[in-house]
């Protein structure tokens, strides 16, 4: 069994006027990242969005001195990019799609994602969105250490940092055994 992640693809992230953007390379994406999303939920793969999710006011949140505001809470900012949210929209009511709010960097910590997969007999985790060297990378190192199969379709993830993104594939190749799947 199976599921995809679905990281942070939001218009914070990805959007022209984004908070934090990726700009046109996670613009790029886009088709890919909606064509897998829905071939998952049609074959009633696990498909999860694993969003992004801060405060104003909350000053002791370590990524508050890294990085500008960016995900707020009830914010335009955190809504899936472009056609995803559509497909979000379409299929958030089914067994099978799932929304998690996160505050770090990686879909596993503090929130229940590894429980979830592990109830559904989840062994093998596809990880799409952004960012390939911040996000993808610690959701990709978490989902190591608890032992699933990683998948990241390089089609499906970009990054701010061009440098940071190839050294990400390279990193999910060599050192966590990930199978990348080429563009």
């Amino acid at each position: 069994m199976k599921a995809l992640i679905s990281i942070d693809y939001t218009n914070d992230f990805v959007a022209d006027v984004g908070a934090l953007t990726a700009g046109k390379p996670a613009q790029a994406i886009e088709e890919n990242i909606v064509s897998l999303t829905k071939k998952a939920v049609n074959n009633g793969d696990y498909v999860v969005f694993a969003i992004d999710c801060h405060d104003l006011e909350d000053t002791f949140h370590p990524e508050k001195n890294l990085f500008p505001p960016h995900n707020l809470r009830d914010t335009s900012g955190r809504t899936l990019y472009g056609s995803l949210q559509e497909v979000y929209d379409q299929n958030k009511d089914k067994r099978n799609v799932y929304w998690i709010d996160k505050r770090h960097y990686s879909a596993f910590s503090g929130t229940d994602l590894d429980v979830r997969l592990r109830e559904r007999g989840i062994t093998e985790v596809w990880l799409t969105g952004v960012v390939t060297d911040i996000c993808i990378l610690h959701t990709a190192v978490d989902a190591y250490n608890l032992g699933y199969s990683i998948v990241i379709p390089e089609n499906c993830v970009t990054s701010f940092n061009q440098k940071g993104h190839e050294w990400a594939l390279d990193h999910f190749k060599t050192a966590l055994g990930a199978k990348v799947l080429p563009g």
